[in-house]
């Protein structure tokens, strides 16, 4: 037993001496310059402040966010298209029967999710007040 867990650790280490060694000669050449260029990041994430994609996502006065600013960096993704049944923007007939039950329950949908929504539209940051706007966007968007 010990003769076959030995040939197997040392078939083990040819292994990753051989592997080791393909990759070390795996690697294109160039400068360091050229390789921290071919290695560079493609994209950068998008925090609230940041400028994402040309769109400001600055604070107003206050420090608040307008409800543009927060539909342009949070809720886009989902209510540009309608995924997995967002009402989408400026979508009269999407907008029609969440109206109808009222702005205080948009707003605690917004706040607590529903379906595939996180709670807050995933901007944990956002009060109350600029969810609110942002509601209001889109609802105008919508008329």
């Amino acid at each position: 037993m010990v003769w076959k867990q030995d040939k197997h650790e040392w078939l083990l280490s040819i292994l990753l001496i051989v592997g080791t060694a393909s990759v070390a000669h795996a690697v294109a050449p160039g400068s360091a310059e050229q390789v921290r260029e071919r290695t560079a990041p493609v994209g950068q994430v998008c925090r609230a402040g940041m400028g994402c994609g040309g769109v400001a996502a600055t604070a107003g006065p206050g420090g608040t966010m307008s409800g543009q600013q927060i539909y342009d960096q949070y809720c886009f993704v989902c209510h540009a298209t309608g995924v997995t049944d967002a009402p989408r923007f400026a979508n009269a007939e999407d907008w029609e029967t969440r109206v109808t039950k009222g702005m205080d329950t948009l707003l605690e949908t917004t706040l607590s999710g529903m379906n595939a929504m996180p709670a807050k539209g995933t901007c944990m940051a956002c009060s109350e007040d600029e969810l609110q706007a942002a509601i209001d966007y889109m609802v105008d968007g919508a008329q």
